[in-house]
């Protein structure tokens, strides 16, 4: 009693030595293991021994990726600006017309020269809006001098002047103006391109004036869209 057997000291013996040479087997069959796998999975199997060695835990091979991607400053300002919308810019303006006579008239030129910051847009839309219940705008060719009269002329044919109305308070002339403002309408929306209203070669821009005596008129024009890069008028 008390002291060691010969065949436990030779069992112990022979465990470590087993042990010693166990444990490079077992090395060396990893790494084959590890050899057989994919790029991407030898990747992850050593990231899990390394970590097993150090006593730290790898999960899904995060440990691998501990130092994120980075992108150069400048390839990330370069795909900001790409990527970034372009600037949209405002302009509102009243452009008040003095009294027209009763018929419809183009007024293209006159509301172009309240406009200079147009020449400033690349790309953008321009909406016109009368403030008014008695006239109205429209598009329609700009040639012939004869277009505006015929129109005006359909016009009264469409809504003749009458006591057959109601609202009879303002004259004859008033209640068939409201009926005809309804039906060209009070705004217009036309496209901006390179400066310019983007409008055809035979478009005009129409003031219909449906009252006797109208008075002046105003017009909101209201421009959105992108400026020249060059900053050309």
């Amino acid at each position: 009693v008390g002291h060691t057997s010969p065949k436990r000291t030779m069992i112990t013996s022979l465990t470590s030595n087993s042990c010693q040479v166990l444990q490079p087997l077992q090395v060396e069959r990893r790494r084959i293991a590890t050899q057989q796998l994919p790029l991407g999975m030898q990747s992850l199997a050593r990231c899990s021994a390394s970590s097993a060695a150090a006593g730290l835990r790898c999960r899904d091979g995060v440990r691998c990726f501990k130092r994120p991607l980075t992108v150069s400053a400048t390839a990330s300002q370069q795909a900001a600006a790409t990527d970034a919308p372009a600037q949209s810019h405002w302009v509102q303006r009243t452009v008040t017309l003095q009294n027209h006579r009763r018929s419809c008239h183009v007024i293209t030129h006159k509301l172009l020269a309240e406009l200079p910051e147009l020449a400033e847009f690349e790309v953008g839309l321009a909406n016109l809006f009368i403030l008014h219940t008695s006239a109205s705008l429209t598009i329609n060719e700009n040639a012939s001098p004869d277009v505006p009269l015929d129109l005006n002329d359909a016009l009264d044919r469409l809504v003749p002047e009458g006591s057959h109305y109601r609202h009879l308070d303002e004259g004859y002339d008033d209640m068939p103006a409201h009926v005809k403002s309804s039906l060209m309408g009070p705004s217009l929306t036309v496209p901006v391109a390179k400066g310019r209203l983007a409008l055809g070669t035979w478009q005009g821009i129409y003031l219909n004036e449906h009252r006797n005596h109208g008075g002046a008129r105003s017009i909101i024009i209201t421009i959105q869209g992108q400026k020249r890069a060059d900053g050309r008028r």
